[in-house]
């Protein structure tokens, strides 16, 4: 057994033990739990912030690009942020013990589906640190014990922001192991994957690479948290100022986000009077703009448009930059997702309900959107709190996840000495 091995599985072993009482905890229980987790990462705030301005000074020295560099920081009001998604998780109902589906049998037996929680979850994530405070809480919300593994990027963030977390737990009363970070080099990673039996299930949060390593060299099983190579498609029924408003914010409102909107598809019929406002637009807002040839015959003058490749349109920026192309109908447009989406977010903008009928039944994604902003693909504007990722698989869970999906189900029956025959 490595040293790697062995410190894995004595947090998981410890994480056990916290997630059989977290288990048991009443609703209650964990949302005073909660706010005090709240109240903690609030009085931390200095400590964290200037943790955090470590990693920062970190990541330049080593060429850390602008888009990572806006997802690891953490300034006092984006702390604060965090700890309100905190009381935000204490307001929502909690899905532990919630009976999923239920009946009484012809010979009496009563079953019951009930919603109980997974036990021990580890999360691997690059440099977004609030991803440290919004798993910790959402595990303890829905009953499991966190082992968190963030990125070397955000080291010292996630230090001071597990050390705030453990001891609120212990203050109240509640075993800090029910949030640990996992430090280490690649072989203490490897061994978080491959601790089957220990740990009941992994997310990996990040870029494509990360996850595909997680999905690929994992035993524990995994739920796969996807990129986004997010569109924005303007239909030839689409009204103008409405398409203006939402390629921008979904484009620029924070690009280095997963729901940020990569691409933009324009209807061949209305490219001519919705793409030169909307390409000065974007490039007076910064971004770096790929377009095809009928794109760039239609930008105003001064606006600089690159040649598109396909890789363009394969690509999740996180940055202020864009590819763009003009298609000749909505079956192009469905083609083009088709070919270059990553199964995220995907939005048309139609007063056509036809076509926004045709889109959310044919698009392939987990969130499909009509006339709104790609960016409304997140767990909070969904109304689920903290979210824990956006999974695009189809397994078990799709789309942002938040708590019900940090749960399984166990069978209750009951009897009154019924026996099979």
């Amino acid at each position: 057994m490595t040293d790697s091995t062995a410190t894995v599985r004595e947090l998981a072993e410890r994480a056990r033990v916290a997630s059989r009482r977290l288990a048991l905890l009443t609703r209650a229980d964990k949302d005073a739990a909660l706010l005090a987790l709240a109240d903690a990462v609030d009085a931390a705030t200095d400590d964290v912030v200037a943790a955090n301005a470590e990693d920062l000074q970190r990541g330049r020295e080593e060429g850390m690009a602008t888009g990572l560099l806006d997802r690891l920081t953490l300034d006092a009001d984006r702390v604060a942020a965090v700890a309100d998604a905190l009381r935000d998780l204490a307001g929502l109902p909690d899905p532990v013990g919630e009976v999923v589906r239920g009946s009484t049998l012809a010979n009496g037996l009563q079953i019951r589906q009930v919603r109980v929680p997974m036990g021990v979850v580890g999360m691997i994530y690059e440099a977004r640190p609030n991803v440290t405070v919004d798993a910790a809480g959402l595990g303890l919300k829905s009953g499991n014990a966190m082992i968190l593994r963030g990125g070397s990027a955000a080291a010292s963030t996630n230090r001071a922001l597990v050390a705030a977390l453990r001891s609120a737990l212990t203050a109240h009363g509640l075993p800090a192991d029910a949030v640990q970070l996992l430090e280490g080099d690649h072989d203490a990673v490897k061994a978080l994957m491959t601790a089957r039996g220990l740990v009941d299930l992994l997310i990996p949060r990040g870029g494509a690479g990360l996850i595909q390593a997680v999905v690929t060299e994992s035993t524990v099983p995994v739920i796969e948290t996807g990129v986004g190579n997010c569109h924005v498609y303007v239909d030839a029924a689409a009204d103008p100022d409405k398409a203006l408003a939402i390629v921008l914010n979904a484009k620029t409102h924070r690009p280095s986000v997963c729901n940020a909107a990569e691409s933009l598809l324009v209807h061949r019929s209305v490219a001519a009077d919705v793409l030169p406002d909307v390409l000065r637009d974007l490039a007076g807002a910064g971004v770096v703009l790929h377009g095809d040839d009928a794109t760039r015959e239609h930008a105003p003058d001064g606006v600089v448009v690159e040649p598109a490749t396909d890789e363009d349109f394969d690509t999740e920026y996180l940055a202020l930059e864009m590819s763009v192309a003009v298609v000749d109908d909505l079956d192009a447009a469905l083609e083009h997702v088709r070919r270059h989406g990553s199964g995220h977010t995907e939005a048309i903008v139609t007063e056509d309900r036809a076509a926004a009928r045709r889109w959310t039944a044919e698009v392939d994604a987990a969130a499909v959107l009509v006339n709104a902003s790609t960016r409304f693909t997140d767990g909070g504007e969904f109304g689920f709190g903290a979210e824990i990722g956006i999974s695009t698989q189809k397994l078990h869970a799709r789309g942002p996840m938040a708590l019900p999906e940090l749960t399984t189900t166990k069978w209750v029956v009951e009897g009154d000495g019924q026996i099979r025959g």
